[in-house]
């Protein structure tokens, strides 16, 4: 406390900074750059400033800012347990869905992971190529489909070439308006990571700070994941991902907190058990019972569930190296004194390594030598913070596809290990119902991590994963397998990997109370259900006739259910909505709202003014003309103080 009066003008610049952190450089308020932000036209970066700045940026701004009309529509058919599971896949246009899902999950998202075009000059994805062009050519050009309605390459994605005068600009251009409808999307502690290469790390850095703000940069992460034997200069052998969050304060206060906490509850009890119970079985055995009952809430040492007079330990940690040859000797058993089984490929240690941990009594054996022998490692020997350099191999992620595809030798180029991203995720999702969104989702290794990881502790995480449905090309095998596009792959991963693990887990007991979501509900991007106004009259008579098709404004081909998830996503409502049937009404989320797209009469005006929900949407066709009974049920509901709208 400095005794002094609240600085007026440094509370409005901090309030501004959370709101619009791109109008920041430097700690400083760019004026140009915030009338960019509210929407300002002819706008002209004029003075000399430290800016990220490139060809095409000020349109990019305006296609983030245009909106959108379009919908989701469910399809049943390709999810798993669609009525029960609150997983989400959805195919379409990933700038397009951001903006569908911005008013149903503004700031709900704890972390976002997307592993986007890495820009080497061989990739395909959107950028808006032609500036001149209007809105409307643009929409048509890049929704070119072929004969059964998938997006062609041709008309949707584009080959950023290096020899294109705007590689660099074209990449940022896609690259902008994605982030930053993410970024809205999070939670206040919500985070995000995104891989990336050498290619533009330097200017997705720059872009990030100019999105999230540099304050909020917790780190760069390194993933050494490949063996570069045949280097032309330097040999290259890593990737990144940049982590940024939403509001530095608030992943602070919670990231470190939460594992603090954590790590000295458990050495706490570990302190305890070690004075109460002298004799070592007997101690185990309590301090067993204690870790059943509470093992739900001691993430991250939720697998600590051993003890001696040491403290509490874990004996699940590897000796294996990871991904590449590793060190060969032998380590005797002490009651065999036979050599222990190796692990695949070999030990992480060298041998007077090894030798030093055998003598501390930091090694686990099994029962004889068959089995693999573990690392002990105490409470107190936990490292809280997330490592910025990670070493596994980058054909790990090959290897899981394979797994789930075994008639497959290549179905998707470069998919990211689970292991990976379990590695990640485990330190930010940990709380029941974290929602993880991947709007590059690729071949789906996201949510197969979400599942692996929910698989192994018995959490409740949820994924939203988004994928284009670009056409595979046909040469590979993929797609003479039968799979069309990318989306399809990653829907059938999906599915693969929920058979995999409800194998897995047949007649064993559920964690506790935990019931895994071994399920998704899958949706696709659409055009609105409801008719768009966009005249193009030139006289009387033809605006008439335009008045008259919209006397209905519902689509003929539109049904119930994808109107009504319309009107849940525009009202902010999410798709995992608790929705029942009452008397010919819909009700959302008991009584948050109250939808009536089948039918009205006298009587259900009556019965919805008498259960008060707190909102209700007609669709205005259904008075059918009927003025008397449409004010009516207005009247009726306002008195009620019920929010009444047609549609």
């Amino acid at each position: 406390m400095d005794g002094n009066s609240l600085n007026i003008a440094e509370e409005k610049l901090q309030q501004l900074r959370e709101i619009v952190p791109e109008a920041f450089a430097e700690g400083k308020i760019d004026i140009e750059k915030l009338k960019f932000a509210i929407g300002e036209e002819n706008v002209e970066m004029k003075d000399e400033r430290y800016v990220l700045n490139w060809a095409g940026k000020s349109d990019a701004f305006r296609s983030l800012q245009a909106p959108t009309t379009a919908t989701l529509e469910p399809a049943k058919e390709e999810s798993v347990d669609f009525d029960t599971t609150e997983n989400l896949f959805i195919e379409g246009e990933n700038l397009e869905v951001l903006k569908v899902l911005q008013k149903a999950y503004f700031g709900k998202v704890k972390m976002i992971y997307i592993d986007p075009p890495y820009n080497t000059g061989n990739d395909h994805f959107i950028y808006p190529d032609r500036f001149a062009e209007s809105k409307e050519d643009y929409l048509e050009r890049v929704g070119d489909k072929d004969e059964e309605g998938r997006l062609t390459r041709e008309g949707f994605y584009r080959k950023n070439s290096k020899e294109n005068g705007h590689f660099h600009s074209n990449w940022l251009s896609m690259m902008y308006p994605r982030l930053f409808l993410a970024r809205n999307l999070l939670r206040e502690d919500g985070v995000i990571f995104v891989s990336i290469d050498d290619n533009e790390v330097h200017n997705l850095r720059m872009l990030m700070n100019e999105v999230f703000g540099e304050e909020n940069l917790l780190g760069t992460l390194v993933w050494k994941n490949a063996t570069d034997n045949n280097p032309s200069n330097v040999a290259v052998e890593h990737e990144y991902a940049l982590l940024y969050s939403r509001s530095r304060d608030s992943i602070d206060s919670i990231w470190k907190s939460k594992l603090s906490d954590i790590k000295e509850k458990v050495i706490k009890v570990g302190d305890e058990f070690i004075s109460t119970y002298p004799d070592s079985e007997v101690r185990q055995r309590a301090y067993s019972e204690w870790f059943k009952k509470n093992k739900k809430y001691l993430w991250p040492l939720d697998r600590y569930k051993f003890i001696d007079e040491g403290g509490i330990y874990t004996g699940s940690q590897s000796v294996h190296n990871p991904g590449k040859e590793g060190y060969r000797y032998d380590v005797l058993h002490p009651e065999t004194n036979k050599p222990c089984k190796e692990p695949l490929m070999g030990y992480r240690f060298p041998e007077n390594t090894m030798k030093d941990l055998l003598e501390k009594g930091k090694i686990l054996f099994g029962e004889d030598e068959s089995k693999i022998i573990e690392l002990k490692v105490y409470a107190f020997e936990y490292q809280e913070k997330l490592s910025s350099v990670l070493d596994l191999d980058g054909r790990l992620g090959a290897y899981d596809l394979r797994q789930l595809f075994p008639k497959l030798k290549k179905t998707f180029t470069n998919p990211k290990p689970v292991r990976l991203l379990t590695h990640y995720f485990q330190y930010i999702l940990n709380a029941p119902q974290d929602i993880i969104l991947d709007f590059f989702s690729g071949s789906g290794t996201t949510a197969h991590a979400v599942l692996d990881l929910n698989k192994e502790d018995g959490g409740d995480r949820k994924f939203i994963c988004v994928q284009m449905p670009e056409e595979c090309d046909e040469k590979t095998e993929a797609f003479k397998a039968g799979y069309k596009t990318i989306a399809e792959i990653g829907k059938e991963r999906i599915r693969r990997a929920i058979k995999k693990i409800k194998a897995e887990q047949e007649g064993k007991l559920d964690f506790g109370e935990s019931k895994l979501d071994l399920g998704f509900k899958s949706f696709k991007l659409r055009p609105s259900n409801f008719k768009i106004w966009r005249s193009s009259a030139k006289s009387g008579d033809e605006l008439g006739k335009e008045l008259d098709l919209f006397s209905d404004p519902v689509k003929k081909e539109s049904g119930i259910e994808n109107i009504m998830y319309e009107l849940l996503l525009k009202s902010g409502i999410d798709l995992n909505a608790k929705i029942e049937e009452q008397n010919g009404s819909l009700w959302v989320n008991d009584g948050e709202v109250a939808l009536l797209l089948a039918t009205i009469s006298p009587e259900l005006i009556d019965s919805l003014a008498e259960a008060k929900p707190q909102k209700i949407l007609a669709l205005d066709r259904l008075f059918a003309g009927n003025d008397q009974l449409k004010g009516n049920a207005g009247l009726r509901f306002k008195d009620a103080g019920i929010d009444f709208k047609t549609v």
